[in-house]
C-alpha cells in the first residue's frame, strides 16, 4: 500500500507520496522567470498559494514502513478518522481540513526531508508526528523554524523535556504520551514488585533507548536493585539485523531480568536469538517497554519446538490509555475499521483533535497562533468535553474548555509533557497481549 499526500490509501505505484526533489523543480524553474512576473504573484507563487483564506492543514509524520511500522499504520488511521469526524461536523473555521501524510519510514533521515516538505511545501500549520523519539529529533528543529506545531502520540525520551525547559522549541512541542523519566519509575516499581534484585539492560541505540536506561538505572537503584551492566549498558544499532554477540552479553551473568529497550521488527529477532542461545524459560525474564507491546509480538517473535509462543509470560509497560473518551474513541475506530486500536492509537486522536480545537479557538490556521492555544483548549480552566465536535461547538460559541482525551485528560505542562499511569501487560500463552496492573508515577 501506497499512500496520497492526502493520508488515503492506494495500490497505484504511480501515486506515490513525493519525495521533496520531486516538488521543488517546478518551483526553481518557477524562479528563472521571475523577472518576467509581477511581486504580487511571484509571493502568492513561491509561497505556494497559501493565503490567509486558505484552510487548516494539519501534515502526519508516520511510520507506515521501518520498524516502527506496526504502530504507525494504524496511528494514521487514527488521524484520519479524527480529520473525517472533524470535517463532518463543519471543519474547523467552516472550513474542511486537509489531511497531508507522511511516511517517515522509521528513518531520521527520512523524517527530517518530510517535515521539510510538510513545513516548506505544503506549508501545514502543525504535524502529528512522529512516532519515534530519534525521528522527532531529526523534525523538530525544522518544524521550529518554519513555525509548525509538532505533537508527538508517541516520542517518549527525555531529552525533549530537557531542551524545552532550555527554550529551544519556543513553544511549538508537544506530545500526548509521558515522558521516559515517568517509565523508568515505573520499570523500577515493577521489577522491585517482581522481587527481581539484578537486572541488565539491552537497548537500541537513539534517543528512545538510552533515554529509557538513563532514568530506568537511578530509579532501580533507588528501589534497592543492582543494574549488572551499569558500567557498559548494551545497546545495538537500529538498522542490525543480526543481535548474537549483543544478547550474549545482555544475559551475561544470568541476571534476574533483562530490560529490552527495542520495537517489534527488531525486537522480536532479539527474542528469537535469546531463544536460540538457550536463554528463555530459565532464571532470567523479559522485562520490556512499550516499544514492543504490540498486539502481533507473539506472532513476529514466533513459537519454540513445543509450538509454544517464545515471548509467552514476558512482561512490560506502557502508558495506560484510560482517558475520559477512551470508550467513544475504541467504539468509533471499531466501527470504522472492524479492529481494535492499537497502543498509540489513543494518544494520536488527541494530538490531531489539539491541533484542530487550537485552530479553532485561535480563529487562525497559522502554527505560531495555533500553539498559544494548545494549553486553552486542553488544561483547566474551561468546561470537561471529549467529544471533539462537542468542543468545537462550544469554541464557536466563544466558551472556553478543557479537552478531555482518549489516551488521558492531556493536560500539559511548560515543557509541552503530559503526565499519566502505566499498564503492565503481558503476553499469554494463546499469544494475547493481556494488560494485568496499573502503575501510577508522579510529575510536576
Amino acid at each position: 500500500m501506497n499512500y496520497y499526500p492526502s493520508g488515503e490509501y492506494t495500490s497505484q505505484p504511480q501515486y506515490k507520496q513525493s519525495a521533496i526533489a520531486k516538488r521543488l523543480p517546478s518551483k526553481i524553474a518557477l524562479a528563472r522567470h521571475l523577472p518576467r512576473l509581477g511581486a504580487i504573484t511571484i509571493i502568492l507563487l513561491l509561497s505556494g498559494c497559501q493565503t490567509t483564506n486558505s484552510g487548516l492543514k494539519i501534515g502526519t509524520l508516520l511510520p507506515i514502513t521501518g520498524d516502527l511500522s506496526q504502530f504507525g499504520s494504524s496511528m494514521q488511521d487514527s488521524a484520519s478518522l479524527l480529520i473525517k469526524t472533524v470535517n463532518g461536523c463543519g471543519g474547523v473555521l467552516n472550513k474542511p481540513v486537509q489531511l497531508i501524510s507522511e511516511d517517515d519510514q522509521t528513518n531520521p533521515s527520512t523524517g527530517a526531508a518530510a517535515m521539510s516538505k510538510l513545513a516548506e511545501v505544503d506549508r501545514v500549520a502543525g504535524v502529528v508526528g512522529a512516532a519515534g523519539s530519534a525521528v522527532s529529533s531529526a523534525a523538530i528543529d525544522i518544524a521550529v523554524r518554519n513555525q509548525v506545531v509538532q505533537i508527538s502520540p508517541s516520542s517518549t525520551s527525555p531529552v525533549f523535556t530537557e531542551r524545552s525547559k532550555k527554550g529551544d522549541f519556543k513553544g511549538f512541542w508537544f506530545r500526548t504520551a509521558p515522558p521516559d523519566t515517568f517509565q523508568g519509575q515505573a520499570l523500577a516499581k515493577l521489577a522491585s514488585k517482581k522481587g527481581y534484585k539484578s537486572v541488565s539492560v539491552l537497548a537500541i541505540n537513539n534517543d528512545y533507548g538510552k533515554g529509557l536506561v538513563q532514568s530506568f538505572i537511578p530509579a532501580f537503584e533507588a528501589a534497592g536493585g543492582k543494574v549488572a551492566n551499569k558500567a557498559n549498558p548494551t545497546f545495538y544499532p537500529p538498522q542490525s539485523s543480526t543481535f548474537d554477540s549483543e544478547v550474549s552479553a545482555a544475559f551475561r551473568g544470568n541476571p534476574n531480568a533483562v530490560l529490552l529497550v527495542a520495537y517489534p521488527e527488531t525486537g522480536s529477532i532479539i527474542v528469537r536469538t535469546a531463544y536460540q542461545q538457550g536463554l528463555l524459560g530459565k532464571q532470567t525474564q523479559l522485562l520490556m517497554t512499550e516499544g514492543m507491546k504490540d498486539p502481533k509480538i507473539a506472532q513476529l517473535a514466533g513459537k519454540n519446538t513445543q509450538g509454544k509462543f517464545i515471548v509467552s509470560g514476558v512482561i512490560g509497560t506502557a502508558p495506560s490509555t484510560t482517558g475520559p473518551a477512551v470508550k467513544q474513541f475504541r467504539q468509533v475506530y471499531q466501527t470504522a475499521y472492524n479492529r481494535t486500536p492499537g497502543v498509540f492509537d489513543p494518544n494520536t486522536w488527541d494530538a490531531t483533535a489539539l491541533l484542530v480545537l487550537a485552530a479553532e479557538a485561535a480563529k487562525s490556521t497559522a502554527g505560531a497562533e495555533i500553539k498559544d492555544k494548545i494549553r486553552v483548549v486542553a488544561n483547566a480552566p474551561g468546561q470537561e468535553v471529549s467529544d471533539v465536535c462537542q468542543a468545537l461547538s462550544l469554541i464557536r460559541q466563544g466558551k472556553d474548555i478543557n479537552y478531555q482525551g482518549a489516551s488521558g485528560k492531556v493536560d500539559f505542562d511548560a515543557q509541552g509533557d503530559v503526565v499519566g499511569s502505566y499498564d503492565v501487560w503481558t503476553i499469554d500463552n494463546s499469544g494475547q497481549l493481556k494488560v494485568t496492573d496499573t502503575i501510577t508515577v508522579g510529575g510536576s
